[in-house]
């Protein structure tokens, strides 16, 4: 996916739309896979992991040839909703598949070292396709290709392709614990009870519910840095295709910037004494990164350049260290039976504010506003965290420490049930973008 986020912006542009049409396709994207978030969690959790990965996976491929070759309105709308249906697909399976194995293995295992490495290999990999899907129109831009195949359609067919090698692997090296044998009516039968068993988590449990605010706080951010970015970049070089790849090296960065947050992210949490506490102060750094972005919205030279691609890194090194502690904070307040349901809540919190914030900022004025409001959102994230998240049980009010559940009983692992819900997450702010990356 790595290879579409450079060029997706500017090949919308040169397809003719403007900044607000791109605005309300990458809206029908984020509102497309925040109306499936809740169903296809559930889907993942009734039918398995591997299946709705690899449906996934052909969403994908389908929506980045419609993207890639696509020249009117509705097939690129169509493109940016497929993509959406896709990324509610592929939410939460991955990572709890990686659960439910280690904890298979040992119900005792500590999830951040692991869920950090994972963070940081998805960044990583995503700055080397940034890279290259930005490299790759400059290198084309005055090839004969044929047909409707802009130098800017070519990293999304490369893009295709890999989603085809992606469905391939998945088939073939996911391997689950085994299931019961599901049919038609089971399955449609026992998604609507995990989707409100989950919900009523986000309601009852008081972590869960900073978890999933903190999500819609990130969402914010990323919409204003994914919408805004990619035309500064353009502006800058006076072409898109040299926009794109100064973008693409920007992103590459930021993704670099994503991995080093992953791995600094279990010393974050030994250094300030808590996994909340690595949480504030990751997003605590991305508020002040946007907020750089915003004070040199206007200004020239070499300064500003040098804080504005400052404050581009710091918000990926705050997501990057906030990811890992919120996902085992998440984790460790849901059971195996509902982990992808909970992992699509949260999803679907950045997903709705991530298309809001991007048609606000969309219709705000050019300059340091859009991105200030996106700041001040993830600071109030991050003020989320300031207080440590005390858990009162619901039926006598007593703290539930570490180790204990919402009941305050000793030694109950991860996959304790809440009370009330029958069930056991962020996307996991390993994935470090609202569009499916």
């Amino acid at each position: 996916m790595g290879l579409t986020i450079a060029p997706l912006v500017l090949l919308l542009t040169e397809r003719g739309m403007t900044v607000a049409a791109v605005a309300g396709l990458l809206a029908a994207h984020s509102l497309t896979a925040a109306v499936l978030e809740l169903p296809t969690g559930g889907l993942s959790d009734v039918l398995g992991r591997r299946a709705v990965l690899a449906a996934a996976g052909l969403l994908n491929l389908t929506a980045l040839l419609l993207l890639a070759l696509g020249t009117t309105a509705w097939v690129l709308a169509a493109g940016t909703v497929l993509m959406g249906a896709a990324r509610a697909l592929s939410s939460g399976p991955a990572e709890a598949w990686y659960v439910d194995t280690v904890q298979a293995a040992d119900p005792d295992a500590g999830l951040r070292t692991g869920l950090a490495r994972g963070s940081a290999a998805t960044s990583a990999a995503l700055a080397a396709g940034t890279l290259l899907g930005g490299a790759l129109p400059w290198l084309l831009g005055h090839a004969a290709l044929p047909g409707p195949v802009l130098p800017l359609s070519v990293p999304p067919l490369l893009g295709a392709a890999g989603q085809l090698v992606f469905v391939l692997y998945v088939l073939t090296a996911l391997r689950e614990p085994p299931r019961a044998p599901a049919t038609a009516g089971g399955v449609l039968r026992g998604i609507p009870g995990t989707v409100a068993a989950g919900l009523r988590l986000g309601g009852r449990d008081r972590l869960v519910r900073r978890v999933l605010l903190a999500a819609a706080a990130a969402g914010s951010g990323l919409a204003a840095l994914e919408l805004l970015t990619p035309g500064r970049a353009a502006a800058l070089t006076g072409a898109p295709e040299s926009g794109a790849a100064l973008f693409a090296g920007l992103a590459c960065a930021g993704f670099l910037c994503s991995a080093a947050g992953s791995h600094l992210a279990p010393p974050a949490a030994r250094l300030t004494g808590s996994g909340e506490r690595a949480v504030l102060a990751g997003f605590a750094a991305g508020a002040g990164g946007l907020a750089l972005l915003g004070v040199t919205a206007t200004a020239g030279g070499a300064a500003p350049a040098a804080l504005a691609v400052t404050g581009y890194g710091l918000v990926y090194l705050g997501f990057g260290i906030a990811g890992p502690n919120e996902n085992e904070l998440l984790h460790g307040r849901v059971p195996s039976a509902g982990r992808a349901t909970a992992l699509s809540v949260q999803s679907l919190a950045l997903q709705l504010t991530g298309a809001l914030t991007g048609l606000v900022v969309s219709a705000l004025p050019a300059g340091p506003g859009p991105w200030l409001l996106a700041a001040a959102v993830l600071l109030a994230g991050a003020l989320l965290w300031v207080r440590p998240a005390a858990r009162p049980t619901p039926d006598t009010g007593v703290v539930a420490g570490p180790g204990t559940t919402e009941t305050g009983t000793a030694g109950a692992g991860p996959d304790t049930a809440v009370p009330g819900t029958g069930i056991p997450g962020p996307e996991a702010a390993g994935a470090v973008s609202r569009s499916g990356r």
